[in-house]
């Protein structure tokens, strides 16, 4: 239940630097950590217990097919947290690569003055 608890946590703190931070850098590094809680909820939901076995399927747990299918790990949500790590990543790169093309065209990095022209 903790683990539940701390990546709403986190996904809540990178909403407000989403929403209130003016700091472009700071939106970006808000988006990584609210992405990184939803990771954290994700992979929490398909943990089953502290009696999780890998989702293989070998010949001890050939004659004992029901405690595999309780308490074997689901492995969607690991391939789909996978996936939504390497897009994250990229994700992350394309708006660094942004911010940095924006500080040299405007000189700054607020988002408030990215809307008005500069001299």
């Amino acid at each position: 239940m903790i683990e539940y608890s701390f990546s709403a946590a986190l996904m809540v703190v990178g909403a407000y630097a989403l929403l209130f931070k003016e700091n472009f850098i700071k939106k970006v590094i808000g988006l990584s950590v609210m992405t990184n809680g939803a990771h954290l909820l994700l992979i929490s939901l398909g943990y089953r217990g502290p009696f999780g076995v890998p989702p293989v399927l070998n010949a001890n747990l050939f004659y004992n097919f029901r405690y595999f299918l309780v308490n074997a790990v689901d492995p969607l949500t690991q391939a789909l947290v996978l996936t939504s790590i390497v897009i994250n990543v990229s994700i992350t790169a394309f708006a660094l690569v942004l911010a940095i093309h924006t500080y040299r065209k405007f000189d700054s990095l607020d988002c408030r003055l990215l809307g008005e022209e500069s001299d």
